[in-house]
């Protein structure tokens, strides 16, 4: 897909790879359509970049996501790329973490793609074209300690869209997840307030320009799944194989929060 003047829904739009990708999206020629809870910081990102459809919109609001999305469609006719990225992580042990904890975060990581990629999906059907990209993480294929209800939610996204992508063969909708590992973004602020887990890791940490170059990416190329970094994919893969085998090594390597 050449992505010059598609329509692009891009949720969590209002800082951190969303932010990014809305920017790189529009250097590129696309239309981007920004989603998030903070309007304030959509239009002043819309100010910046320019051509933006700027919508509040809470993914964890079944009614409000149904409305928006008819919304967006009411305007521009169609949706050609939605961008799964709205999400957050605490990183806490898993008995001093409050059960509302994993909760919220599965009604948002999880359930806030449920509910958006059915709000786009029978439309992309219909026409016989279209891309969901969905942000998992590197989290959900390896977990570590103090991320288990953050890690279960991105386990959760990728078992959500390898299976769709086998519902969908032969439709014209295509299927992508991106998996990053440690971004350089404002998810920290909450993940880690105290700073040490980004102070042990962040020689390793990703630019989110760079994510956001791999979510175009996997859309203009059409990729089933991109891995960030290329070492820590390599990483899982050895890690399915023999799990059992690399569990000491891998608790040294992730266990820095």
């Amino acid at each position: 897909m050449n992505i010059a003047g598609k329509v692009v829904v891009v949720t969590g739009a209002s800082s951190g790879i969303g932010a990014q990708t809305a920017r790189a999206l529009a250097q590129r020629g696309a239309v981007p359509v920004l989603m998030a809870r903070s309007r304030d910081k959509l239009e002043r990102l819309a100010a910046e970049i320019g051509g933006c459809g700027v919508y509040r919109l809470d993914v964890q609001d079944t009614a409000e996501v149904n409305r928006v999305f008819a919304e967006v469609f009411a305007e521009y006719g169609r949706i050609d790329v939605l961008v799964n990225n709205a999400g957050f992580g605490v990183f806490e042990r898993f008995l001093d973490a409050p059960l509302e904890q994993f909760e919220e975060m599965m009604d948002v990581n999880y359930m806030g793609i449920v509910r958006c990629t059915k709000a786009v999906l029978p439309a992309m059907v219909k026409s016989g074209s279209g891309h969901i990209v969905n942000i998992a993480s590197m989290a959900g294929k390896i977990g570590s300690a103090k991320s288990s209800g953050y890690s279960a939610t991105k386990h959760a996204v990728l078992g959500l869209t390898n299976s769709l992508r086998q519902e969908l063969a032969g439709t014209g909708v295509r299927l992508s997840a991106v998996n990053p590992g440690p971004i350089d973004t404002p998810f920290f602020e909450r993940a880690d307030p105290t700073g040490n887990y980004v102070k042990n890791i962040s020689w390793f940490m990703l630019k989110p320009e760079r994510v956001a170059e791999a979510i175009i990416r996997a859309v203009e190329k059409e990729k089933a799944e991109i891995d960030l970094p290329f070492i820590a994919g390599i990483g899982t893969k050895l890690y399915s194989l023999f799990p059992r085998l690399l569990d000491k090594t891998a608790q040294r390597m992730l266990n820095k929060k």
